[in-house]
């Protein structure tokens, strides 16, 4: 049996402490690590990424571009509630060629918001989108809960996103259970978006959490990075097969039958890590992915990856 990701034992002993009561300035310790990693200058923990995302989207005043696939439904939901007009961004399986944005119509002080992984499949360039964007007056809003502590520093950089969020919720790469943040240099994004800051304070539970679990994020990213190399490397019919990512996504026309197969002898002591496409938020299309990201560090094993590719073999994905 798998494990599911969860909280390290150090992470769940400071945060029962802090409920117990505590004077330490958790929030302020887990902001100065949250701008090391983003080099943002400003900073904001919230209670969970949906507020974080919230929170960007309410200080942007343009349309609100978003991909056709690979990006997160609450992209959508939160732009549709705050009456944003939302244009639909053709992708490669989720992956952005910021020059498909020269057929669109986009009015003054549009954002495009997106993850740093297409579908957790694939890394996005950032560079290229934040070339192209800068040049074209639209902000970049990077969604960063599986990318941020990338080692090669593509990924959750503020030097190419100008807004990076995400979530710390469970099994994010800093992975609390609860909680988010959002970053930015331009302290007017958070003048213009106050009130809902406010609706969407975390508690220093949630900041100890993060301040803790912060300290691993880079090797912790780089070990499923790495996990999801491994795979990719032994199937010849995976997406994006050449990019880093944290989970793997095979098309199939059975995909439904054969998740369940899966299912049935990959399972975990908790919530799964095979999911079905189609699915806005990987790929919509007939596909299998198989989550990396969600399982416990200890279970990134050679001898585990190799169960992965067996059972992938049985089942014709191979």
């Amino acid at each position: 049996m798998f494990k599911f990701k969860t909280p390290s034992n150090k992470t769940r002993k400071i945060m029962s402490e802090v409920a117990l009561g505590s004077d330490i300035d958790y929030e302020k310790s887990a902001i100065d690590k949250i701008k090391d990693l983003t080099h943002h200058e400003e900073v904001k923990i919230t209670s969970s990424g949906n507020n974080s995302i919230f929170i960007a989207l309410s200080a942007i005043e343009g349309d609100i571009i978003v991909p056709d696939q690979g990006g997160w439904h609450g992209f959508k939901q939160i732009a549709k509630f705050l009456n944003k007009n939302i244009i639909t961004l053709k992708t490669d399986f989720g992956l952005i060629n910021p020059k498909e944005m020269d057929n669109l119509e986009i009015n003054d002080n549009s954002a495009l918001i997106f993850t740093s992984f297409a579908g957790y499949a694939a890394e996005q360039d950032t560079k290229s989108i934040s070339k192209y964007c800068k040049n074209n007056g639209i902000t970049t809003i990077e969604d960063a809960s599986a990318g941020i502590g990338d080692s090669k520093n593509l990924l959750g950089n503020g030097n190419y996103s100008d807004i990076i969020l995400a979530s710390t919720g469970s099994p994010k790469m800093i992975n609390v259970g609860s909680g988010g943040f959002i970053s930015a240099d331009d302290d007017e994004i958070f003048k213009k978006s106050a009130l809902p800051q406010k609706l969407s304070k975390a508690s220093q539970i949630t900041c100890s959490g993060i301040d803790c679990e912060i300290d691993n994020v880079k090797e912790n990213l780089e070990a499923t990075i790495n996990a999801t190399e491994y795979l990719k490397k032994h199937l010849t019919n995976s997406l994006h097969p050449d990019k880093r990512g944290v989970n793997v996504i095979i098309p199939h026309e059975d995909a439904k039958d054969i998740s369940w197969n899966l299912k049935q002898n990959l399972t975990t002591d908790k919530s799964g890590f095979i999911t079905t496409c189609p699915n806005y938020n990987r790929v919509k299309s007939k596909a299998i992915a198989i989550e990396v990201k969600n399982l416990d560090y200890g279970c990134l094993k050679k001898e585990n990856l190799d169960r992965i590719i067996e059972e992938l073999k049985i089942n014709n994905l191979q």
